[in-house]
Order: C-alpha cells, then structure tokens, then sequence
C-alpha cells in the first residue's frame, strides 16, 4: 500500500500538515456556519430582516423588559463594589483570575466612572436629585431606552462571539483576502483578520486583536494606528441594534450595505492623509519586526486558509472553555461597558438637552446638511459630532428627528465615525500604538467629512 503523502509548511511560526482528523474538520465547519448564520445571514422575522442573533436579543427583551432597568442598575452598583475591592482590598481570589483582576482592579479614572454610572442609574430608577439627571431625555433614555437593548443584544453577541473567533473562520477569511489589504488599504495581510474580527464581532475585539499584534511586532506604528482607527468597526449585530432603536430596522440591508461602502472609501482615504500618514513604519522596540506572510511554495491560498482554519479550530479542547469564553464577554460588557455608557451617555445628553454647546460646534455643519439636502438639518447637526462621547448617542439624539432619510444618515454616519470616546478612545489612549487625543479627534472629523455625503447619497438613493 502506497504510504499517505504528507505535505507540511510553516508560515509565522505555524507548522502544520493537510492530513488533519475529521474530528478537527468538523470543529471547523460547523461552529463556523452557524457563526456565520447568527451574525451575518440576514432572515426576514415579523415584517422585517434581521440576523439570528437579533431575534434572540428582542424574544427575550420582549420577556424581560420591565425588569432589565432594574437589573443593571444593581450590576451597575455591584461593578462599584467589586471595583474598589479589586482596587484597594485586592483579594486572592480575584488577584489570582487575570480576567477578574482586569477587570475589576481598575484605575481610579474608571472606578469613577463605574461609580458615576451607578449614581446615574439610581437617581433615573428612582427618581431623585435634580431632574435634568433622570429626566425622560436623558437619563430616562439611556437607563429604559438604550440599557436594555445593550444588555440583551451583547448577552447573546458576547455568548456566541466564539463561534467566530474561535474556530478558524477568522484565519480562513483573513489568509484569502490577504492580496487586497496591501494595495487597498497598505496593510499586510493578517489586519484583514482584525477588520473582519471588528466587523463581525465588535469594534472592542478588534482594537485588543491590533493591540497585541502592534507589541508583538507583527505591525509597524503606522498599520498599528490605522488599523485602530480604520477597522475597529460597529459589528453587524451592533449596527442592527442601532438602526432599530431608531425606527428604521425595516431597511436594514440597504443601511449597512451603505456603512459598508462608506467605511471601505474612509479606510482607503484616511491612511494616506495626515495624521496616520506621517505615523512611522518603525516596529514595536522592545521585540522589533516578526512578521512574514508569504504563503509557503507548492501551496494555494485557498489550502493555505484552510489549513490555518483547521490549526485553530483544534485548539478548541472543550465546550466548556468556549461557554466560560462567552461568559466573559458578557460580563466585560456589562461591568466594564455599560457604567461607561450610562455615565458618559447621560452626560452628553445633558449637554445636548439642557446647554447649547452642541448647537454652539454644531452651527458650521448646518449649511453643509442643507447644502445636501438634508431635511430638519438644524436637529440633525448636533448628532454629527456627539458620536465622539459615544457611538449611541447620535442615535439617541436623531431618534425624535420625523424624516426617516435624516435618521438614516444619522444611524450611517455614526457606525462610520468609529472614534468614540467611551470604549474604543479610551482603549486606544491606555494602548502602547502611538495615538494621542487630539489625532483621534482629528480623525474622528476626518471620517464624518469623508463618510457623510457618500451617505446622504446613497439615503436619497433609497428614499427617492
């Protein structure tokens, strides 16, 4: 009998061989299309398309929802507790779990914000303090409005994120769409498996993805920085969430097929302009450059992405590390998120309702919104720039706005703008890649000027 011919090959220090078990081939595909099915497949439900993940999140909102504020407020309030115990008493059992000493022996500057958030959330609940606080256009609207579709849309999408990350349909997209990263976009190959890690799980996922690669030395300055700011993308379930909180789920296909192309045009645009132009090609120092992408002689692209998909999806031993995975996520959203969203959303909320400081910045967008004629322009301005506090809070703002095309462009322009301060800055400004406040505010209006009338395009397009 003729003996099984093996071929083996190493690429960045992955050496593997074609002959992989059944067992792990499975591992592969299956975990993988139903990942894709959850968050990618769009399926029509009650009159309208969504994804899977979405109608699980509404089913059990629909359950739950008289009794989701009061639930995260107490999480909100346990965050506090556990975060000064982790700060300050710093018990074993938690100093000894990396993901509970993360997240919960913090800094003082998010301590404080968990504990703001906290306060915020009783005095909505209850209904105390000054009423600019817990008013129906503030906080009322965060705590009853947004809270509760945060907290059942990411139970599901922090649960079922694994289905994506961790069973090699990341290696496999990413290897096959390696040939256009360089040329579109100047980046090596492997951020293709950021963006997609962004784009199908969450904005968060991708900036820890680039920031490991970046001090391990797979990214230069420059793709490091680009990379965080260009493809830390709202995840499709997000922009689900957001399109349906403002009324327009109904045309949600046509929607992110518009953040789709305006955000492809803004991360070809962006890299070849001040500041992320003049970023260094120089590596991370203490390890220098270790990366090589050529895909080995005598072996496609195609058999090459699947064997690093494979590769991966054997390293999963276990249900039980991909449930506590999943867990994970849930509980870093809930504990470390949502009191940044509450604090900083009611906040800005505040600002936009009871001071006239947005309408103040907001005043040299007008003429332009008019110029593209935008109808209640005057409403719509403010939204353009408060996705810099946080990527809802557009949302939030443009949800009373009567035009749909309005409220569509608003939706678009604010999953495009991507820099937002209560997750994705924050993590980019305690990151080692080279980005300060002021260049994420540079390219967060960088983004709007490019993005807004390929958006207000393609709205009068759907709306004609």
């Amino acid at each position: 009998m003729r003996a099984e011919r093996k071929v083996t090959f190493e690429s960045d220090s992955f050496t593997s061989s074609v002959s992989h078990p059944m067992g792990d081939k499975l591992k592969f595909f299956i975990p993988s299309l139903f990942g894709l099915f959850l968050f990618l497949v769009p399926v029509p439900y009650e009159g309208k398309w969504t994804i899977g993940v979405g109608i699980l999140a509404e089913n059990l909102q629909a359950v739950f929802k008289p009794y989701l504020p009061l639930f995260m407020t107490s999480v909100l309030v346990l965050s506090v507790v556990l975060s000064v115990i982790g700060s300050i008493m710093k018990p074993d059992w938690m100093t000894r779990s990396k993901f509970l000493n993360d997240l919960f022996n913090v800094s003082g500057f998010w301590t404080s914000m968990r504990v703001l958030g906290s306060v915020f959330a009783i005095m909505t609940m209850y209904k105390l303090g000054p009423e600019f606080i817990w008013s129906d256009l503030t906080g009322g609207t965060v705590l009853f409005s947004l809270v509760p579709v945060l907290t059942t849309w990411f139970l599901f999408a922090g649960l079922l994120m694994p289905l994506l990350l961790d069973f090699g349909l990341m290696e496999y997209i990413g290897t096959v769409v390696r040939k256009v990263m360089r040329p579109l976009f100047k980046l090596p190959g492997r951020s293709s498996i950021d963006a997609i890690a962004s784009w199908m799980g969450s904005g968060t996922v991708g900036v820890l993805i680039t920031t490991k690669q970046y001090e391990e030395g797979y990214y230069s300055k420059r793709e490091a920085a680009v990379i965080a700011t260009n493809f830390s993308v709202a995840s499709i379930a997000f922009s689900l969430v957001v399109i349906s909180f403002i009324g327009l789920d109904h045309i949600f296909v046509p929607f992110y097929l518009t953040v789709v192309v305006s955000g492809l045009i803004a991360a070809i645009v962006c890299p070849r302009i001040p500041p992320l132009s003049l970023k260094k090609e120089t590596y991370y120092e203490p390890v220098g450059k270790q990366i090589s992408e050529d895909v080995p002689d005598g072996v496609s692209r195609s058999q090459y992405a699947f064997e690093l998909a494979v590769a991966k999806a054997s390293k999963v031993k276990s249900a039980k590390n991909v449930i506590v995975s999943g867990f994970q996520n849930v509980l870093d959203i809930w504990f470390g998120l949502i009191p940044l969203v509450m604090a900083l959303g009611t906040l800005a909320l505040v600002l936009v309702e009871y001071t006239p400081m947005f309408d103040y910045l907001a005043y040299p967008i007008v003429p332009i919104l008019e110029l593209l004629q935008l109808p209640e322009a005057k409403a719509a301005a403010p939204a353009m720039l408060v996705g810099f506090a946080d990527m809802f809070l557009p949302a939030v703002v443009g949800k009373s706005i009567e035009s749909e095309l309005t409220r569509f462009v608003i939706a678009g322009v604010s999953l495009t703008q991507l820099i937002y301060m209560s997750e994705v800055g924050i993590l980019l400004l305690k990151s080692k890649i080279p980005l300060n406040f002021l260049e994420l505010g540079i390219i967060f209006l960088q983004r709007t000027i490019i993005t807004l009338p390929i958006i207000v395009a393609m709205a009068h397009l759907f709306f004609f």
